[in-house]
């Protein structure tokens, strides 16, 4: 069978296919296309969409994809019930589902960043899902340091770190872990205090320093910018409707699309395509 969703997978759309082709359709063909072609396409190749909004393969409520493919073809395997949370909070944002999701978030982040094609970067995420697998199959009461003299060393170690920190006047290494963490959620609904969680950081502490690296801005005003500029970006793409364009740029609707969008460049966003196309 083939299997169709939209490109530059991350989470689910990396778990999903393991899933599929490890207990469901071992003969499972998969495709990533951009957003406004997956249904297009999945006519055109007799494909099943999964993870886009309004097909059946898809989140309901709090739970994402993969936990539909569980209920739905009634996979009881205890393992896959273990990871099932971790995927969930990681796709979703709700780290505190299971304190292995900001893990598999990071993992899955760093691939999809080094792997720019959507099935090479399959490929290499199928081993991530094997490896979660066979720990929630046999590892997950282990522990890395089993021996007591591994934990008095990394009781030093933590408590040499914490009183030789020296301030300087340096960036900030969360500045740049925030950075690229605000690039990944750009297209999702998320917090500056579910980012603090993600950083380790107090969210009172982040929420104080955030304008003081991030140009002047609050968080808020930030988050808005990034979103304009990706709309901008896929403006050049014609096979994007502005409508296409204000989903994938993180926008909850059209009007608040274009009331944002014409606050922060003085046009709306039908003018301003129109004048790309100009130039």
């Amino acid at each position: 069978m083939n299997w169709i969703t939209r490109e530059h997978p991350k989470i689910d759309r990396i778990a999903c296919p393991w899933l599929i082709k490890r207990f469901i359709d071992p003969e499972a063909v998969f495709y990533y296309v951009p957003f406004a072609e997956v249904l297009p396409r999945a006519k055109e190749l007799n494909a099943v969409p999964f993870d886009i909004p309004d097909v059946e393969y898809t989140h309901y409520g709090k739970e994402c994809t993969f936990d539909y493919l569980i209920k739905k073809y009634k996979l009881t395997d205890p393992a896959i019930q273990v990871m099932a949370p971790i995927v969930r909070g990681a796709d979703t944002d709700r780290h505190e589902i299971a304190v292995q999701a900001s893990g598999l978030w990071a993992i899955s982040a760093g691939l999809a960043y080094n792997y720019k094609n959507d099935l090479e970067l399959l490929e290499k995420g199928m081993l991530i899902y094997d490896a979660l697998y066979s720990w929630a199959k046999y590892l997950q009461h282990e522990k890395h340091t089993q021996q007591p003299f591994e934990n008095l060393l990394l009781d030093v170690i933590i408590k040499y770190i914490q009183n030789n920190q020296v301030p300087g006047k340096e960036m900030p290494a969360w500045v740049q872990e925030l950075k690229e963490m605000i690039q990944d959620h750009i297209d999702t609904k998320v917090t500056l205090k579910e980012l603090s969680k993600d950083l380790d950081i107090n969210p009172s502490y982040l929420s104080r320093e955030f304008s003081k690296h991030f140009d002047n801005m609050s968080f808020g005003d930030y988050m808005r910018k990034q979103r304009i500029d990706r709309a901008i970006e896929l403006m050049n793409n014609p096979a994007y409707s502005l409508t296409d364009i204000g989903y994938l740029a993180g926008f909850s609707d059209q009007s608040h699309f274009t009331r944002i969008f014409k606050k922060h460049t003085g046009s709306s966003p039908s003018a301003y395509r129109k004048n790309l196309r100009k130039k």
